[in-house]
């Protein structure tokens, strides 16, 4: 991908994949704005995901992670996106990425190998419980539709962020 791209690019992939911190890597060598799904949301509501999580549950949550997706593949500008690791999950979403002018790339990764990243990061509402368990599940029920939607798809595991970056940028 090349800086004078028209299309936006979306990074998607499960939680602790690299989404944020390779996206704003990207962004930076391609001179473009990011944005971050999660981070948006929080902006919007002045509360955390956790915060949304436990008064207004997953369903609200998801409704938000819709509409700042929406804004962000609406921005005039290609920017660099990090979707939330949920963003598939609703048929909407799948359709709205693979009808706009972007790039979409699955970072996948083993989910046995995202526990250790994920680890204390309290924002991660849904791992509370069983991290392991929680990813493993997480990916059996995404796989399918992160493949549905991406244009590329990243095996980040065991490469540096470097690399990663290299490989999306391709």
């Amino acid at each position: 991908m090349k800086a004078n791209d028209p299309a936006h690019l979306v990074l998607v992939g499960l939680m602790g994949a690299g989404k944020t911190t390779v996206g704003r890597i990207v962004a930076e060598r391609l001179g473009r704005p990011f944005f971050d799904s999660d981070m948006m949301i929080e902006a919007r509501t002045g509360r955390t995901v956790r915060e949304i999580f436990a008064t207004d549950g997953e369903a609200a949550f998801r409704a938000l992670e819709m509409q700042v997706l929406e804004q962000a593949l609406a921005s005039p500008e290609p920017s660099v996106i990090a979707a939330a690791g949920g963003i598939v999950l609703r048929s909407e979403n799948r359709a709205a990425l693979q009808a706009a002018a972007a790039r979409v790339v699955w970072l996948s990764a083993e989910p046995r190998l995202l526990v250790d990243r994920v680890s204390g990061g309290g924002h991660r509402p849904l791992l509370d419980d069983d991290p392991e368990g929680t990813l493993q599940r997480l990916y059996v029920e995404r796989a399918a539709l992160y493949r549905e939607v991406a244009d590329a798809i990243v095996l980040v595991d065991g490469r540096s962020v470097s690399d990663v970056v290299d490989a999306v940028l391709r």
